[in-house]
């Protein structure tokens, strides 16, 4: 099964205002992957169902590295947690893919492409407020922050403005934060008894990056919302529908 038996977004000039531009759907490894599960039956929402499993496993990894002692468990948590938050992404990427570029898309498809992934954010950024070296009130806060920053982004479809996924801490930006972070714990380049003598460590960085940084993005969002509603009401709808 080939890439091509998957429709492009070059066949309709540019990306969908309302699709997130995303370079990665254009590999050859994900057109390949997303054909093939094009023709064999496994359907859109149930790969957006996969991905708040991917991530509630993520979450889990994090939460253990709280909990082992052992180093090279240690490390293999965190590997598996990092690894895992991108196997959340690349679901993200083929559900859309499939049910898009497959045309697999089923009238609860919306649904599904929202709700799992509010789930997601929780299981990953929760985890990752007791993982080891960091601090539950910041993936609380954090994951507050999350679902805040995407609903900024649907209510400007609902209002008529269009989907606005400007940053700097839109989904791929929090998960490259925290795969980012679990790879550096993995190898070691902080150490846990520092991180300990400390009181935080670098996940706890790296969710106070993600919330302050959230709460800039959704300002950027609601602002960039309001710019499109006067645009269009002055009498220049393209411009009010256009991507920040």
């Amino acid at each position: 099964m080939g890439p091509t038996d998957l429709k492009t977004e070059s066949d309709a000039g540019k990306v969908p205002a309302d699709r997130r531009p995303i370079a990665s759907r254009s590999w050859g490894v994900f057109r390949h992957a997303a054909a093939w599960l094009t023709h064999s039956g496994v359907t859109p929402n149930a790969i957006s169902a996969s991905s708040m499993v991917f991530a509630a496993l993520a979450g889990a990894a994090f939460w253990a590295t709280s909990r082992v002692e052992d180093p090279v468990v240690l490390r293999l948590c965190w590997i598996a947690g990092g690894v895992l938050v991108q196997l959340r992404l690349i679901a993200n990427l083929l559900d859309g893919m499939v049910a898009v570029e497959g045309g697999k898309g089923s009238p609860s498809g919306p649904l599904f492409n929202e709700a799992p992934d509010r789930v997601a954010d929780a299981c990953i950024l929760l985890g990752a407020g007791w993982a080891a070296g960091s601090t539950p009130w910041l993936g609380a806060g954090a994951t507050i922050v999350a679902v805040f920053v995407a609903y900024a982004r649907a209510l400007g479809a609902s209002v008529g403005a269009g989907q606005v996924f400007s940053g700097p801490m839109a989904k791929p930006q929090r998960m490259a934060v925290v795969t980012g972070v679990a790879a550096a714990e993995a190898a070691a380049l902080v150490s846990l008894s520092m991180e300990r003598r400390l009181g935080f460590g670098l996940m706890s960085i790296a969710l106070a990056a993600i919330l302050v940084g959230g709460l800039v993005t959704a300002v950027r969002r609601l602002a960039e919302i309001s710019r499109r509603l006067h645009a269009a009401a002055d009498g220049d709808p393209d411009e009010g529908a256009g991507e920040p």
